[in-house]
């Protein structure tokens, strides 16, 4: 039986670099001598959140899997009801294990919590309906245009926000309502992934709507370089927005949600308190900003499992403090 070996840095450093340059995984198989699904399942399992494959987060990842490999898996009954009662509360698996490891507490994988939330469903139970895609994943086509004036493409922004190592860089999208009804936009910062979020009473209105983003962000207006958006007609009045906040507004290409993946993971989050059948113009002001409040608090695995808040905060006193 043939002994199977972990790539090694070097081995994911060629991947990652191979990868930017659109070679294929067969070739890239041969260039670091291995098979080629060895390579396609390297590139799934360790892909960051917005499907990038890069050497350092790879490295990581697999670094944290071997140790959850590892780990002891002890389920007490009080163990139990404290992980059912986080998702309860709607954290994911990765989350609820980073909150105990961070307090020094014992937990079993995240693997091992959705194994429970899957036998819970089996059973009748409800648990999956705390998890942000209630255990689906879908998938949307790609193709198409969208016609906005002015609209200034995603591949004009500069290196900078993708690297993600600069305060200040959002993303914006909308929730809509049952038939189209209503619409909730929400904005994220990139680095601390601090969400905001209105109802916007005029629905689609590219003018009511741009006049709601500029009150969401005026307060942080020096710190707002970028937002990144989709091409949806309600964000027409991208000029206006941009003039008011001193910023630039950049479009992803049409269908392509992953190059805003922050602002499509988060409006997960949200639709865990707020349901697509649920009917936007009977929610309170009071109740958007309790959601608003809850996923702002929430531990965060790429925030080494501290809160949107704590993180968004500190940039923001730092920032401050040295006059940026």
């Amino acid at each position: 039986m043939k002994k199977y070996n972990h790539l090694t840095q070097r081995q994911r450093y060629t991947i990652s670099v191979c990868r930017k340059e659109k070679i294929s995984i067969t070739q890239i198989a041969r260039l670091i001598g291995v098979d080629k699904s060895t390579v396609s399942r390297e590139i799934r399992r360790n892909s960051n959140s917005s499907g990038h494959y890069t050497s350092r987060d790879a490295e990581m990842f697999a670094r944290m899997s071997a140790e959850r490999s590892h780990q002891p898996r002890k389920m007490t009954e009080e163990l139990r009801e404290e992980i059912t009662g986080m998702l309860q509360r709607k954290w994911s698996p990765e989350t609820i294990v980073g909150y105990m490891k961070r307090r020094g507490r014992e937990c079993v994988s995240a693997e091992w919590i959705y194994h429970l939330v899957r036998k819970d469903k089996a059973e009748g139970g409800d648990l999956y309906k705390s998890l942000p895609h209630r255990l689906k994943h879908r998938r949307r086509p790609v193709g198409g245009t969208m016609p906005i004036k002015n609209r200034v493409s995603i591949d004009e922004r500069p290196d900078i926000v993708s690297l993600r190592n600069r305060f200040g860089d959002w993303e914006m999208d909308t929730i809509v309502g049952p038939c189209g009804k209503g619409v909730i936009v929400t904005l994220v910062e990139r680095i601390t992934k601090k969400m905001l979020m209105a109802y916007c009473p005029h629905g689609k209105n590219a003018k009511a709507l741009a006049r709601l983003v500029v009150a969401l962000l005026m307060p942080y207006r020096d710190f707002v370089h970028t937002i990144t958006t989709d091409n949806g007609t309600e964000f027409a009045e991208h000029e206006y927005i941009a003039r008011k906040l001193g910023c630039r507004v950049y479009f992803a290409h049409p269908y392509s949600s992953w190059e805003k993946g922050l602002i499509e993971n988060t409006n997960k989050l949200i639709r865990q308190y707020i349901p697509k059948s649920t009917v936007l113009s009977s929610l309170s002001t009071d109740y958007i900003t309790c959601v608003q409040t809850e996923i702002n608090l929430r531990p965060r695995k790429r925030l080494d499992f501290d809160t949107p808040k704590n993180k968004f905060l500190l940039y923001l006193h730092n920032r401050v403090a040295l006059g940026c």
